[in-house]
C-alpha cells in the first residue's frame, strides 16, 4: 500500500542532508560548549557558525537569536518577558493563535494583565480596523502578538498592516513564525517585528529545537534558570546536534526558495481544482483555496457532512492528514480556530486539513485525492 503524508503543518520529515549534518556532528563534536578545553571551545565554534548562519538568513545580528526547545518555548520566553521585565501590561491577541501563544496569554490574564481578542472575520482573517480600535482604545504598554501563518487554515498575517499599526500606537509586536520559517522569506531588517518565534521540526530540522529572536534593545531574563548559557537568557546546555540541524534545515529550505514555493502553489492549485471537480459539494475553511492569501503549504477542507470516521478511514488507506473540525467525538475538544468563525452548521461538518511541504510530490497528491473520493462519494 502507498502511503501519503499530507500533515507537513504538524511536523515535517528530516532532509537527508540535516540528518548527515547531525550525525557527523554527534560523532565529532561530543565536547559541552561551557568547556573551555578544546573539546568544548569546538562545541562552542559549531554553536556560534549555526548561530551566525540563522542570523544572516533572517538580516539580525547574532545577539538577537536565542536558541530554545521550540517555538512553545520560545513563545513563553517572549510573552513572559514582555510583562515582567518590558513594563507591557496589555496584550492584544486574536481566537485563531496557537495554544502555545493562548495559553500563555490565559496563564499571564490572571496575573493582572489586559488581554484583548482581535475579531475574526467570517472569512477567518483578522479585523484590522478592530486591531487599530484596540490599540487606539489603550492606555497601557501594550504587546500585540499575532500569527503570521495560521497553521490550520493557512491565513498569511498582513505583515505591514499591523507594523504600520504598532509604530504608529507605539506598541511592541511579536509574531509567532513556527509556519513561516524556512517557508516565507523574513528579512528582519526591513521588518519591524520586535520578537518571533521559530520551531526547526516545521521546516525540515529536528524536534525540539527552535529559536526566539528578540530585538536589539529589548531585555533579556531566563525562564529557565541554571547556567550561564546563551549569553544567560537560557540555562541548560546546548544541544549541539540539534542546533546544526536546524541550522542546515533552514539553509537547505530558503536555498531554492523561489522555485519550492512556485511548485507549492502548483500543488495546491492543482489539489484545489481536482477536489472541486470531484467532491463539488465540498468547501474550504478561510481563505485556504486562495493561494495569493494563504499559504501555499495549507488547504483546510470542509465536507458537506459529519464523517466521523474520515481520518481512521483515510489513514488505513496511507493517507495521513489532520483533523480540523470544530466538533469531533470523543476527547477531541475540535478547533477552536474553526469555532472562532464558523457558524453551529458548518461546526457540525467534518474539517481536514491538508498540509504539503517541497517533499510531496504530484503522485502523492492524486493518491489522496483517490481515496478521498472513495470514502465520500
Amino acid at each position: 500500500m502507498k502511503r501519503v503524508y499530507l500533515d507537513n503543518a504538524a511536523t515535517t520529515p528530516l532532509l537527508p542532508e540535516v540528518i548527515d549534518a547531525m550525525v557527523q556532528t554527534m560523532n565529532t563534536t561530543f565536547g559541552n560548549p561551557s568547556s573551555t578545553h578544546a573539546f568544548g571551545r569546538s562545541a562552542k565554534a559549531v554553536v556560534e557558525n549555526a548561530r551566525k548562519q540563522i542570523a544572516k538568513h533572517l538580516q539580525c545580528t547574532t545577539s538577537e537569536i536565542v536558541f530554545t526547545s521550540g517555538g512553545t518555548e520560545a513563545d513563553n520566553l517572549i510573552l513572559k518577558n514582555a510583562v515582567y521585565h518590558l513594563g507591557v501590561t496589555h496584550i492584544i491577541t486574536s481566537e485563531l493563535e496557537h495554544h502555545a501563544v493562548l495559553h500563555t496569554v490565559e496563564f499571564l490574564a490572571k496575573k493582572g494583565v489586559t488581554i484583548s481578542y482581535v475579531r475574526t472575520l467570517e472569512n477567518g482573517t483578522l479585523d484590522y480596523q478592530h486591531l487599530e480600535e484596540l490599540l487606539a482604545n489603550s492606555t497601557q504598554k501594550t504587546l500585540i502578538s499575532l500569527l503570521h501563518v495560521n497553521n490550520e487554515i493557512g491565513t498569511i498575517l498582513d505583515l505591514p498592516k499591523v507594523i504600520a499599526l504598532k509604530q504608529q500606537y507605539q506598541a511592541l509586536f511579536h509574531s509567532d513564525t513556527v509556519q513561516s520559517i524556512g517557508h516565507f522569506s523574513i528579512d528582519l531588517s526591513a521588518l519591524d517585528i520586535d520578537f518571533i518565534a521559530a520551531s526547526a521540526h516545521k521546516f525540515h530540522g529536528p524536534k525540539g529545537m527552535g529559536f526566539a529572536f528578540f530585538r536589539k534593545g529589548t531585555a533579556i531574563q531566563p525562564e529557565i534558570l541554571g547556567g550561564e548559557q546563551e549569553r544567560g537568557t537560557r540555562a541548560g546546555t546546548e544541544n549541539t546536534p540539534a542546533i546544526v540541524g536546524m541550522q542546515t534545515a533552514l539553509t537547505l529550505c530558503l536555498r531554492n526558495l523561489d522555485d519550492d514555493i512556485a511548485y507549492l502553489k502548483t500543488l495546491k492549485e492543482h489539489f484545489i481544482q481536482q477536489l472541486q471537480t470531484k467532491i463539488p459539494n465540498a468547501s474550504f475553511n478561510g481563505v485556504s483555496n486562495q493561494v495569493t492569501q494563504s499559504t501555499h503549504t495549507v488547504v483546510n477542507v470542509r465536507f458537506d457532512k459529519d464523517y466521523p470516521m474520515l481520518l481512521f478511514q483515510l489513514d488505513l488507506k496511507g493517507v495521513a492528514v489532520s483533523g480540523g473540525s470544530a466538533c469531533q467525538s470523543g476527547a477531541h475538544k475540535g478547533s477552536h480556530v474553526l469555532q472562532s468563525f464558523l457558524n453551529n452548521e458548518e461546526q457540525q461538518k467534518t474539517s481536514v486539513r491538508f498540509s504539503f511541504s517541497k517533499l510531496t510530490t504530484l503522485e502523492d497528491v492524486d493518491y489522496a485525492l483517490e481515496q478521498i473520493v472513495g470514502v465520500v462519494m
